[in-house]
């Protein structure tokens, strides 16, 4: 059985006569999700979005919130529009950019921990989405950053 001592080896995803018909024998199995990610239960959609806002909370306690962090990640990827503070003057926006970014503590805006979470994760209007940008643990903590930048507007 020489094949046993020198198997041939595959790259993952790559075309091979092996399986001719089958080329997805190489891919993960339907259903399976990476280590160190959760399934995320909510759509994308207005209504979405707002049974999200009604149900979804934050895992981390107020032991694992870490402002720093949070604040580290929000100037990275979200102070650029939304400003440092939250008033909705960042570079881009001064810079007429953009235009029309609420601050946070705007009424008409009633927002919380899961409404910035689906935010983050799919965008909504001219915002993108960051979920590839930002893993779970991290969106959770620019959350908690955006809490606390709406409290002290």
């Amino acid at each position: 059985m020489p094949n046993m001592y020198e198997s041939p080896s595959y790259e993952t995803y790559m075309a091979y006569d092996i399986f001719p018909e089958q080329q997805s024998a190489m891919l993960p199995v339907e259903g399976t999700i990476a280590r160190g990610h959760t399934l995320f239960e909510y759509g994308s959609s207005t209504a979405e979005y707002d049974r999200a806002k009604a149900e979804l909370v934050s895992p981390l306690d107020s032991t694992q919130v870490d402002f720093a962090r949070g604040k580290e990640l929000y100037d990275i990827y979200c102070s650029t529009c939304h400003g440092t503070k939250g008033d909705g003057q960042g570079n881009l926006v001064k810079r007429e950019k953009i235009a029309g970014i609420p601050k946070y503590n705007d009424a008409a805006r009633a927002i919380n921990e899961g409404s910035i979470y689906h935010v983050i994760y799919y965008g909504k209007n001219a915002m993108g989405s960051h979920k590839n940008q930002l893993r779970e643990e991290e969106r959770w903590q620019v959350a908690a950053y955006v809490m606390k930048l709406k409290a002290d507007l």
